[in-house]
Parts: C-alpha cells; sequence; structure tokens
C-alpha cells in the first residue's frame, strides 16, 4: 500500500476506460527537466513509496537530481520479468530448491511463487546441425527436441507449479524479438488495479535493452537477482549517472542499422558508459525508425551501459500500430506520454550528466572483429585490418616457420561430434600444406599476410584449398539485426542480384538463416527473396539464437579436421552481437560481426583476404568480375520491397498462438504438483547445493585467510570465458563426468542447455577453450597449477583438492572482469569451485552483482594499479582482513599477499547489496525472510 505523500494519483480517461495514474508534475516542476530515463524511475518511486523500502525523500532526492553521482540507493520494482531457457531453467531450478528449503526453514512451499509476471522464451536450445538444405528447419527442431525433452518437461512443470509464469515453446523465435514485437506493452495495466503506468522489465539476459528502443526501460540482470525480484524483492540500484547523445543528420546511402550499432557502441565503449544509462535526444531522433534504435538498446552490454533508449514519438506509435498492437493500446501509449511529460521533445535538453554527438550521416559500412564487438573496422580497412590481427592470432611458430612449440600456442579444441545436416562422412586425407610466412610479428615494416594453404577434399567430392582467414561460417543470426526489416531484405535484396550474376557460396562455408520472428519468413515470401536465399545456401535453419549464442554446429568433419591439424585460423561472419573468442565455434579462432547483407557477401568471396570494397567477390556467369557495389541494393530498393512486402497482419499471424506451441510441445508430458520430484538419475536437473547447511540466521563475516589463487586472467575475461556456453570437450571434467553417467560425446548438447546440472557447470566454470591462466603458461582451455607444489591440472580437479585441504580461494584480474552476458552461473560457478573473493581492476555491472548475489567478495584493486604493477604472481599466500566480526561489509579491506600488502575497495556498492552479502547470498536472504513470514 502507498503512501502517496506527494498525492499524486489521478485518473486518466482514454478510449472510454478510466486509468489510475501517478502524476510526475506532482513532485514540482523540477521533474521536467529530467531525462526520460529518470521519469520512468520517478514513476515507480511514486507508485511504489510505503516508507520503507520507498520513501518520501528517495523520491525528492531523484526528482532533484541534477546529473552528478550519487550515492542515494534506490529501490526498483519492475513490472515484469523475462527470461530466456539457459538463464531461465537455472532459475526455475533454484525455484524449486528454495521451496524444498523453505519448508526446511519451517515457512510454506508456496511462499515461493513469483509475485509478478514471468515470461521464459525457449530460444537459445536449438543448433545449427543441419544447413543448405530444405529440410533443416525440421531437421534441426527435431534435434533440438531430442537434446532438450529433459529440460523441457521441467519447464512445462515449472508453468503449472508456479502462478504467473508463461512459456514460449520452441521454434517460436528469440526472446528480445518476441518483447519487441508482442509482449512489450510500452504502458502497462495492472487489470486487478486499474492503474496504468510505463512498461518496465528486468531480464535475464545481457541483451534486455532491446526493448529500450520502443521507450520501454529495461535491462539484464543475472538470474539469481530475477528470481529475487520474482519473490518481490526490489532491484536495488544507486542514482545512475545519464550520458546524453545528441542526434543530427540521418545515415547516408549505402549504410545500415548494423553499421550505426557498429559504430555506437565504438563511440560509447571509448567514451566511457559501464553502468550508465545512455538516451538519445536531438533533431536526428526521428530518423531513426524504431528498428533502429532496438538493434542500438540491443547492444548496450557490448560498451557496457545499463540501459540505451528512446523516448516515446511518434515513431514509436507507428512501430506498434505496425507489429499489430490494437488500436486501443497505441492511443493510451500516446495519452499517457503526453500527459505525463514522456512525448519526446527534439527541441529539450534534459538534465544529462554528460552529452556527446553524433552525426548520422558520418556512419559507414563496418565490421566488427576478430574479437569484440567495439572493435569496429570500416569495410574499406576490412582486409588490412584483419591482416594484423591474423599475425597477433597465430603461434609464433607459425611465423617462423618452425615446429617448435610456443609459449603463445593455442591447442586446437577437440571438433564436435558429427551429426546430421553435415553432408557426407569424414573426407580425403588433406595433402602436406604449404606454409608462406612472413616473418616474426616484432618486425617494424607491415608483414606480408601470413598464408597456408591446406588441400581439402569435402564430402561431395569437391576440391578446395582452406587458407587462414576462410571464412567457414556465415550466420544471418540474432535477435540484433533479424528483428529489423530494412536489413534483413537487404540481405535478401543482395542474394536475389548475386544470383542474378551468377555468383554461388564458396563450397567451404556453413550457411545459415536463423531469423528471431516468424514474421521474416512471411515477408521474405512475398517479397519473392526466399529462392534466392537457398540458392546461396542460407535455408531457415531455426527460429532461435543459434550461431550468436555459440550453438553454430559442427563444422563439416572435413574442415575441421584440416582447421585443426593445420592449426588454421579461420573465420566466422555473423550478423549477431557476440563475437568473442572461443564462443561462436571452437574451431574457429576470428570472428565478425557484420550486416545481413554483409554476411552473404562474405558467403561468396568466402574469406576474408578480400578488399569488398575494391576488389570483385567473384566472377559472374557472363565471365566478368562481379563487385559489391554491382549487387547491393540501393536505399529506395529496400525500402520499395519493405512497403510491398512486410504487414502487419504477419505479426499478428505469427503470435497468434505464441504460448500454445507445436505438437512436439503439447505432447510432451510432464510431473505436476507443488515441489518438485528431483531424480537423481537426471543428467540436465539436479537440486542444486546453493542451500546446504542453511541455518535461520546468517554468521558475522570472517576475514579469509591463507587463500590461493585459482586463476591469474588478464583483462577483459568475460562470462564466456568464465562459463562458456557451447560445445562440451569430451576430456574436458564435464565431458568426463557426462560419459561416466552414460551420455554419450555426441549426446553432450551444449554447457548451456546442462545449466540446471550443477555437476555439469562446476566441472565447466573457467573451461573455456581459448581462455589463458597466467598460472600456468602457455597453455590455453582451464588449466591451472595447484599451489605450493605447483602440479598442473585443470582448475576444476585444482579446486576440488583445495576444498579438500580446507583452502579458500581468489581469482585476480584485469579491466572489465566479467563482461558479456548476464549468466549466473558465472558467479555460481565461481562459487561452488570455492572462490571466496575476486581482486579485478574493474568488473562489469551484471557479474559484479552475481558475484555478492552468491556471496562472493568483489573486490577493486588500489587506482591505477594492477596485478603486474603490485608485483603478484598468483603464487602468494592471501589474507584478506577487516571482516572479522563485522555485521556489515567495510568500504575497503587489507590485501596481503607474501611481501606485498595494499588496500582493496570493496565494491558492494549499496546496504541491500551489503544485506545480501552478510546473508551469503541474495537467495539465502530472501528463504531467510520467506520463512519468517
Amino acid at each position: 500500500m502507498t503512501t502517496n505523500s506527494f498525492g499524486a494519483r489521478s485518473d486518466l480517461t482514454v478510449g472510454g476506460a478510466s486509468y489510475e495514474i501517478h502524476r510526475l508534475d506532482a513532485v514540482g516542476d523540477e521533474a521536467a527537466g529530467l531525462p526520460y530515463s529518470m521519469k520512468v524511475l520517478l514513476e515507480n518511486l511514486l507508485r511504489q513509496e510505503d516508507g520503507e523500502t520507498v520513501t518520501a525523500e528517495d523520491i525528492e532526492a531523484l526528482a532533484r537530481w541534477d546529473g552528478g553521482a550519487s550515492d542515494r540507493e534506490i529501490s526498483f520494482m519492475p513490472a515484469r520479468i523475462l527470461m530466456q531457457d539457459f538463464t531461465g531453467v537455472p532459475a526455475v531450478v533454484d525455484l524449486a530448491a528454495m521451496r524444498d528449503a523453505v519448508e526446511q526453514l519451517g515457512g510454506r512451499a508456496g511462499a515461493i511463487n513469483p509475485l509478478i509476471p514471468t515470461d521464459l522464451v525457449i530460444d537459445h536450445s536449438v543448433s545449427v546441425d543441419t544447413f543448405a538444405r530444405p529440410d533443416a528447419f525440421a531437421r534441426n527442431v527435431e534435434i533440438e527436441f531430442e537434446r532438450n525433452g529433459e529440460r523441457y518437461q521441467f519447464l512445462k512443470w515449472g508453468q503449472q507449479a508456479f502462478d504467473g509464469f508463461r512459456v514460449v515453446p520452441p521454434g517460436t523465435g528469440i526472446c528480445h524479438q518476441v518483447n519487441l514485437e508482442h509482449l512489450a506493452r510500452v504502458v502497462f495495466v495492472d487489470e486487478a488495479t486499474g492503474r496504468a503506468y510505463p512498461d518496465t522489465l528486468v531480464g535475464t539476459d545481457s541483451h534486455t535493452p532491446m526493448v529500450n528502443g520502443l521507450g520501454v526501460l529495461g535491462w539484464g540482470v543475472g538470474g539469481i537477482e530475477a528470481e529475487a525480484a520474482m519473490l518481490g524483492q526490489p532491484i536495488s540500484m544507486l542514482l545512475p549517472r545519464v550520458v546524453g547523445v545528441r542526434l543530427e543528420g540521418e545515415l547516408p546511402e549505402g549504410a545500415t542499422a548494423t553499421d550505426l550499432v557498429l559504430t555506437v557502441t565504438e563511440l560509447l565503449r571509448e567514451h566511457g558508459v559501464v553502468g550508465k544509462f545512455v538516451e538519445f535526444y536531438g533533431p536526428g531522433v526521428g530518423n531513426v525508425p524504431v528498428e533502429n534504435r532496438a538493434t542500438i538498446g540491443n547492444m548496450s552490454p557490448e560498451y557496457g551501459s545499463t540501459v540505451t533508449i528512446f523516448p516515446i514519438d511518434e515513431e514509436t506509435l507507428r512501430y506498434l500500430r505496425f507489429t499489430g498492437r490494437p488500436d486501443s493500446l497505441v492511443e493510451l501509449v500516446e495519452r499517457y506520454a503526453k500527459e505525463q511529460g514522456l512525448w519526446f521533445d527534439p527541441q529539450a535538453v534534459p538534465r544529462f550528466s554528460e552529452t556527446i554527438e553524433l552525426d548520422l550521416s558520418s556512419v559507414v559500412p563496418s565490421i566488427a572483429g576478430p574479437s569484440r564487438p567495439q572493435d569496429r573496422v570500416a569495410l574499406s580497412e576490412a582486409k588490412a585490418r584483419f591482416a594484423t590481427a591474423l599475425l597477433t592470432s597465430l603461434p609464433e611458430q607459425a611465423l617462423t616457420g618452425t615446429d617448435e612449440a610456443s609459449a603463445e600456442s593455442f591447442p586446437a579444441s577437440d571438433p564436435p561430434a558429427a551429426s546430421e545436416g553435415v553432408t557426407g562422412e569424414g573426407g580425403a586425407e588433406p595433402e602436406a600444406a604449404e606454409t608462406r610466412v612472413a616473418g616474426p610479428r616484432s618486425a617494424g615494416a607491415a608483414p606480408e599476410r601470413v598464408r597456408k594453404e591446406v588441400p581439402v577434399t569435402l564430402a561431395d567430392g569437391t576440391e578446395v584449398t582452406l587458407d587462414h582467414g576462410h571464412v567457414v561460417i556465415a550466420a544471418i543470426t540474432s535477435c540484433t539485426n533479424t528483428s529489423n526489416p530494412s536489413v534483413m531484405l537487404a540481405a535478401g535484396l543482395l542474394a536475389k542480384k548475386a544470383v542474378e550474376r551468377g555468383l554461388t557460396r564458396q563450397p567451404w562455408v556453413k550457411t545459415s538463416l536463423a531469423p528471431g520472428s516468424k514474421a521474416v519468413m512471411d515477408y521474405y515470401e512475398r517479397a519473392g527473396l526466399t529462392p534466392y536465399l537457398e540458392k546461396l545456401g542460407f535455408h531457415l535453419a531455426a527460429f532461435g539464437c543459434t550461431t550468436c549464442i555459440g550453438n553454430s554446429g559442427p563444422l563439416p568433419p572435413e574442415i575441421s579436421t584440416a582447421v585443426n591439424d593445420e592449426g588454421l585460423a579461420v573465420v566466422s561472419v555473423l550478423s549477431g552481437n557476440r563475437n568473442f573468442e572461443g564462443r561462436i565455434n571452437g574451431d574457429v579462432r576470428m570472428n565478425y560481426l557484420a550486416s545481413p547483407p554483409l554476411v552473404v557477401a562474405y558467403a561468396l568471396a568466402g574469406t576474408m583476404d578480400r578488399d569488398l570494397v575494391n576488389e570483385p567477390l567473384g566472377t559472374g556467369s557472363d565471365g566478368e568480375p562481379v563487385y559489391l557495389r554491382d549487387i547491393w541494393p540501393t536505399d529506395a530498393e529496400v525500402t520499395e520491397t519493405l512497403r510491398d512486402a512486410v504487414r502487419s497482419e504477419m505479426f499478428d499471424r505469427a503470435y497468434a498462438d505464441v504460448f500454445a506451441g507445436d505438437e512436439r510441445w503439447t505432447s510432451l508430458e510432464s510431473s505436476t504438483g507443488e515441489r518438485y520430484e528431483w531424480s537423481d538419475e537426471s543428467t540436465y536437473v539436479r537440486n542444486p547445493p546453493h542451500f546446504d547447511g542453511l541455518t535461520p540466521d546468517p554468521a558475522p563475516l570472517a576475514d579469509i585467510t591463507g587463500a590461493r589463487a585459482l586463476a591469474v586472467l588478464g583483462d577483459s575475461v568475460t562470462t564466456d570465458h568464465i562459463s562458456p556456453a557451447g560445445a562440451i570437450r569430451p576430456d574436458s571434467p564435464a565431458g568426463q563426468w557426462l560419459q561416466d553417467h552414460g551420455v554419450a560425446p555426441a549426446d553432450f548438447n551444449s554447457y548451456g542447455s546442462r545449466r540446471g546440472n550443477h555437476e555439469v557447470m562446476i566441472r565447466g566454470t573457467f573451461a573455456n577453450v581459448r581462455i589463458r591462466n597466467r598460472l600456468a603458461p602457455g597453455t590455453e582451455g582451464g588449466v591451472t597449477l595447484h599451489l605450493p607444489d605447483g602440479e598442473e591440472m585443470t582448475i576444476y580437479d585444482a579446486a576440488m583438492r583445495y576444498q579438500d585441504e580446507g583452502v579458500p580461494l581468489v581469482v585476480l584480474a584485469g579491466k572489465e572482469y566479467g563482461s558479456g552476458s548476464s549468466r549466473d552461473w558465472a558467479a555460481k560457478g565461481t562459487f561452488l569451485l570455492g572462490v571466496s573473493a575476486v581482486l579485478a581492476e574493474s568488473y562489469e555491472r551484471i557479474h559484479r552483482s552475481n558475484l555478492i548475489g552468491m556471496g562472493v567478495l568483489p573486490l577493486e584493486l588500489p587506482a591505477g594499479e594492477t596485478v603486474e604493477s603490485l608485483g603478484l604472481t598468483g603464487h602468494e599466500q592471501f589474507d584478506i582482513v577487516g571482516l572479522d566480526g563485522q555485521e556489515v561489509p567495510p568500504s575497503e579491506v587489507e590485501v596481503r599477499a607474501g611481501d606485498v600488502t595494499f588496500t582493496a575497495k570493496v565494491r558492494i556498492d549499496t546496504p541491500r547489496e551489503a544485506d545480501y552479502y552478510r546473508h551469503g547470498g541474495i537467495l539465502r536472504y530472501v528463504l531467510r525472510d520467506l520463512a519468517r513470514r
């Protein structure tokens, strides 16, 4: 029950219906100058005010916010929760385990139940096993159900066990695209109370800000934080800084939304927006359609902002109508936004913390890579920049021509097991490769590009020659771009022109088309573009994340063998949002993000070693060279095709029965009841040990003494490095556990699909095939030293030995630790390995929060200091002093490491986070709270 200190409640009548709203102008004129995003937060506080969780002082502090840094903690209650299945399954596992645990504490199992609407979209589990075939989609869905039936049965149990929990079945689309095109309301109406208020959410996926493009405030959180929100806990946050980006101009001919977002990603990463809100304003905003706005919002985690939002305007209303939202909602959105001062004014300059400018006309065709989304490369420079990147990615012996092992060598990952859809059986044994070496990478002048020509006979008998830089994966994938009809139609038009000129894809390229919405295939069909895409191998493979999440499926075995045996640095090109090391495919060393039409172009070229601006893509059927400029569709062609092909009713059809599912889904049998019946035989869903030994009250804090370093890591260590989502190697600890429990390597599925099983996930923590631990130089992929004896072993085995010895653990790292996906298992696995604290130069927001949520202490090295500058090697014993007996963790602690002593900042930023840490994590805090009710 809100106390309504400001008398903010009033009625708004729209279309004959009356809604209760909380007026922003009730707090005075100061609110009018706030950024749009802060106004949404202000309304949230007004509506949630209860004198305890939200006070009048909180509201006044936000209304008077002047853009400066603030230590004011506020509590945010989202209207709803969004999940995908990789993060949703472990969240439901936790809720099921909490029902067991709360009864053990004397509470009711039914108390563990979502208090706000929660939608889970199954989109992360389908893999591109079959490709470039008419039956690719049907076969991939069939394989998906064969692999994941147990997980899906568990989710069906959750759907009946928990109130307000809905599941969008497989084969429907990607969660963020489904959210943008269907679930998002912009203005939310609580049918029980008649209240209307801004639609807000948190999602268990870092790309949740995609919906910011529609004016909906939402961001990614870890699954454990989302679970707490589901159970009534507010999201604790400090008043954010808001960076205003002033837009002017419009995109030039030939520049796509993807080029724009890669430019924005580079600009904002350089400016520094980690943990901040980003909001667009100025005269150029109206020139950015919602589809492009959503593409920009989707990439928020790639430059580190919490949100990247556009206010509500006529373009918002246009998109709502376009995607089939009812007229009554569109009218409510317009009336509410104008009544509350949330309607965009292109002349207004809100009170931002800082501002930067972007002239849209400066955007040029671009790609990003080879391993970070913010590393934008102008297409005109792509060939030269690739040659430079190749030199730094290859092991030293490839440059010198020697056979000696190098400390920088990259042992190849085991190729995934072959599966249906990779045509043929095996391949001819490759002949001896010819290597042409430029010279050592220390040479001053730019060296000639390293080449290594490897003859390969494909399954159909085609003979090809593979080289460094050959594109082996070209994937139109991910909600980032497949939500945008303009770039998707551009890809189809380019394919049409290419086929008409007689071009074909290179035979070593694995091509796939995996849109995030069924509407895409509807407008492809209406535009007559599907046959041309299929002629180039871009058959529909799935409606899901696929390659972008690492579910690219195996390369053809003869390609994989040649890549691994000969140490080839091959390439993927995808229209996604992530290209981190080891993420896309274990065989592929270099990964580039590109617009869908450029994905098609690189499938035609087959290599990164080609200047697509000045060199031909290939030779046409007339014997003449064909350049990219010859087949690139004009903006007018794209606009005309979009106008003729895309219809609002396509979205109506796509989402008519969004929660129904196909026959496979409806025929799945699942258990029923309030509590889940765990099975010790399951290799997918197990009761996690997070609540073992839980007592009614938390113990006082204690110093961490005699700790050893489990890993010493560098900068930009991502959650993919910490907890990979892709393939499980047979010789890894996780692979060994699965085989010991009767699972053949062909049935391993992926780490992401196994997140409901802690036995697999703890063994997969720090097991990315490309992670490099400085404690074990010259190695890659989850290797460390057990100290003090120095024996080399897997990180999992070392952690288990340390646990047996009663030795706590720490992890040392550089800047941006935990960047990337909002992956709660990156924190859960860290906790279960026995890591008590992480010492890093800086953290990405979500992972820092997740560590606290699991009771792991995030410490920040002194400003300007690094692991190296402090003289740390990781061989020291660590004591972290200053916690002993404390009720609340201090702001600083003393770290003693051998002969080195320094003061580290405790990155527990709010009182609520302090409560979570004191209780050993957020879920334990919630359990104890619910057990007392």
